[in-house]
């Protein structure tokens, strides 16, 4: 399965062989970007192009392998495509020759099973138009409008982008501010950001930059500084913080260094509640401390990059974890969105990475095995916090803006 490193809404393309998905590809981005050939099968496994869509923005079109392959290649086609529902928010069944059977049911129940919203569009719609009977059919049995299309002579095309549009749930390609509902106009955000051997070279990491242009676009002010100069800023600084977003890596120098009246949390537990499953984060990170002897723990890496010899998911968290509890803990750890190497009950805790390479989508579905299977999920930064005693800190600015919330409410 691919790598899910675009954090861009996902539109996967599903349907038999032949159905002329790659040419629907390329009729929604306006030019080839998709090889299409009249031989069935031509699309093994997925493949990701990258398109703008009006009215949605920049976006990842997903080409499927046909959903009736044969032979026991096909078979592994066929599970690899039905994977991709865990990394797409909408999905487009193709049908043609009005033809809905087994396998265009099997598609619903797995588009339904992994809550994702489709459409669907009849192809060839030139050659054998949709009848009357069977459109109604389809509406009314599955609740979801029929589009006859012509992905080679696409006069409808406005129609099917709208249909697209209207589908796409909204939080896919909107998404709400980082920290804007911690902050007021003009307030002042203090960023601690260690500058290690894991820092790229010549840049900050994504959730600094994306803390940075969130406080910026919400009229606030944004200060920088590495975990060396916390305590002289805070003696000097006016007007003081509203907030201190730190790497979790210094928390507890962080903790020690910034005044107990002046919110704090960390890029990881500010990413888990922005876009990771953080309601069971919440539940599950306090189990780290019922961890019992030859406990298996994963951990989740959701992009893949350079492993350094002191690496915070591969090294660091492991070390805290073992410390903390005194236990004796096994790893492992799954880069990318790749499969796992063991059942996921033979864990007794999921520990997430913040996921900035990736959508809220794909966290959520790559963490919904455990949460349906009881195993407790929580997240790097928050695991971090739990482990360093710091754990209530870091995330009060976020529980008690959601308890306001409720109290409003």
């Amino acid at each position: 399965m691919g790598k899910g490193r675009e954090s861009k809404p996902h539109i996967g393309i599903f349907g038999r062989r032949n159905n002329g998905k790659s040419s629907l590809i390329n009729a929604l981005a306006q030019q080839e970007i998709a090889i299409v050939s009249d031989v069935p099968g031509t699309t093994t496994d997925p493949v990701r192009k990258s398109m703008e869509i009006p009215g949605i923005g920049p976006a990842i079109l997903v080409d499927t392998a046909g959903i009736d392959d044969t032979g026991e290649l096909g078979a592994k086609r066929v599970n690899k495509s039905l994977a991709t529902l865990k990394t797409v928010d909408l999905a487009v069944l193709v049908i043609t020759n009005n033809h809905f059977d087994d396998f265009e049911i099997k598609l619903v129940d797995a588009f339904r099973k992994q809550d994702v919203p489709f459409i669907v569009i009849h192809n060839k719609s030139d050659v054998i138009p949709p009848a009357g009977q069977f459109i109604q059919f389809v509406e009314n049995e599955f609740g979801v409008k029929l589009l006859p299309f012509c992905a080679l002579d696409p006069q409808n095309l406005e129609e099917v982008i709208a249909a697209l549009r209207q589908a796409m749930p909204e939080t896919a390609y909107r998404s709400r501010s980082l920290l804007g509902d911690l902050l007021s106009y003009g307030d002042l955000v203090v960023l601690i950001t260690p500058i290690d051997n894991e820092a790229p070279e010549g840049r900050l990491i994504l959730p600094q930059v994306q803390a940075i242009r969130d406080i910026i676009d919400n009229d606030c002010i944004a200060v920088v500084v590495k975990e060396k100069e916390v305590d002289a800023l805070m003696k000097t600084l006016r007007p003081r913080p509203s907030l201190v977003v730190t790497d979790s890596q210094v928390f507890l120098r962080a903790d020690a260094s910034v005044p107990r009246d002046i919110p704090l949390t960390s890029f990881s537990i500010m990413l888990a509640r922005h876009k990771g499953d953080f309601e069971n984060y919440l539940r599950g990170t306090p189990k780290i401390a019922e961890l019992k002897d030859d406990d298996r723990v994963l951990l989740l890496e959701s992009c893949t990059h350079h492993v350094a010899c002191d690496d915070i998911g591969r090294v660091k968290i492991p070390r805290w974890m073992s410390n903390y509890t005194g236990k004796k803990l096994h790893y492992d750890v799954v880069a990318g969105l790749g499969e796992l190497p063991r059942p996921i009950t033979d864990y007794a805790l999921v520990v997430q990475c913040g996921g900035c390479m990736i959508t809220r989508k794909q966290i959520k579905s790559r963490l919904q095995l455990a949460v349906e299977n009881g195993v407790p999920v929580t997240n790097y930064g928050m695991a971090i916090a739990w482990m360093h005693g710091i754990y209530h800190r870091a995330v009060a600015p976020f529980t008690m803006m959601e308890q306001t919330k409720e109290d409003y409410l």
